[in-house]
């Protein structure tokens, strides 16, 4: 598509970066990423760094779309999406609801278990803990998460009945809503989700105890494989699963989608990703790279699926002048 093709499809685009959220240095590496793949794309873009006049920016400075970079809480949890169709602004990826279910780790575990979908077993903690009753309940050992945290923020190995508190604690630092969830031995894997498509799987390995926040972005010990070792008709049964696990949420364009593999060949599945990160220790861009698909390339597809709300935001629309003209007779 020639420069001049370009900008005219995409107009001017606001890449939303940073914000208040735990995951903001991430999110200002993933946004620098995809700004600067735009910019060579001959796409018409810009960065903004979300604050509390990010709509009036956005409507000043007449853009055509967004596309969302933001990580965790007020980005990825339907805040930011909800903003944006109030002010009818087409953006990359979920929509409100879905983004909300998948930024909840409950919800999403709610949803799964009525579709069949394995995720492992978990209880909802409050301020007071039984902590034999949880043990009898889980097993050990199990691992404690924040509810609505992303990139492993908060979350803790607990391998004895002593590591409880201090996990409970560790996490209840990030919100008040906290999962234990039984612990699954085994392989780590990660499904990229890319216009309704699973991408190549991708094992992870990591001389952490799991595959936290400093394995993430800041090691440089994580092996990733892809190839991930599986067998092809064991690979596509976790991409057709994921898949499945990613739809069931309404999610939308594109994600990622978390599993772990026990001894057993048991897929569990933990959690979708919304907007993942695009850093250069990210996976979707390494499941994308597996496909042929280049970097820039890939955040083309990513911008591309905000198209879908332009359709969206002229039914609703559509929708409620129909209402009008249905009450009005």
């Amino acid at each position: 598509m020639a420069q001049h093709d370009t900008q005219q499809h995409f107009g001017k685009v606001a890449v939303l970066m940073g914000g208040p959220s735990a995951e903001r240095e991430i999110s200002l590496k993933s946004g620098a990423a995809i700004l600067a793949a735009l910019q060579e794309s001959n796409v018409c873009a810009e960065a903004i760094d979300v604050g509390v006049d990010v709509f009036e920016k956005l409507q000043n400075g007449k853009y055509a779309r967004a596309l969302i970079a933001l990580h965790g809480p007020l980005g990825e949890d339907g805040c930011i999406q909800g903003g944006l169709e109030v002010i009818g602004m087409p953006y990359s990826g979920s929509g409100v609801m879905a983004s909300s279910i998948c930024m909840n780790k409950l919800m999403t575990k709610q949803i799964w278990q009525g579709c069949g979908i394995p995720t492992p077993k978990y209880r909802v903690l409050s301020d007071s803990v039984d902590e034999d009753e949880l043990i009898a309940e889980l097993g050990m050992p199990m691992i404690f998460k924040p509810i609505s945290q992303g990139s492993s923020i908060g979350m803790t190995k607990v391998n004895s009945k002593a590591e409880i508190a201090p996990a409970w604690v560790s996490a209840h630092q990030f919100e008040e809503s906290v999962i234990a969830e039984q612990w699954v031995e085994g392989g780590e894997y990660t499904v990229a989700i890319l216009d309704g498509c699973a991408l190549p799987v991708i094992r992870l390995e990591t001389p952490h105890t799991f595959y936290d926040f400093d394995a993430k972005y800041q090691s440089n010990d994580t092996q990733y494989h892809c190839p991930c070792g599986l067998s092809a008709a064991l690979e596509k049964q976790i991409q057709a699963l994921a898949v499945h696990a990613f739809d069931a949420t309404d999610a939308s364009g594109w994600g990622r989608v978390d599993v772990m593999l026990d001894k057993n060949n048991q897929p569990w599945f933990l959690e979708v990703n919304t907007v993942p990160g695009m850093t250069d220790h990210s996976l979707v861009p390494m499941a994308a790279k597996a496909k042929n698909i280049s970097f820039n390339e890939l955040v083309i597809k990513i911008l591309q699926t905000s198209f879908k709300e332009d359709s969206e935001i002229i039914s609703k629309k559509l929708t409620g002048q129909i209402s009008a003209v249905c009450g009005a007779t």
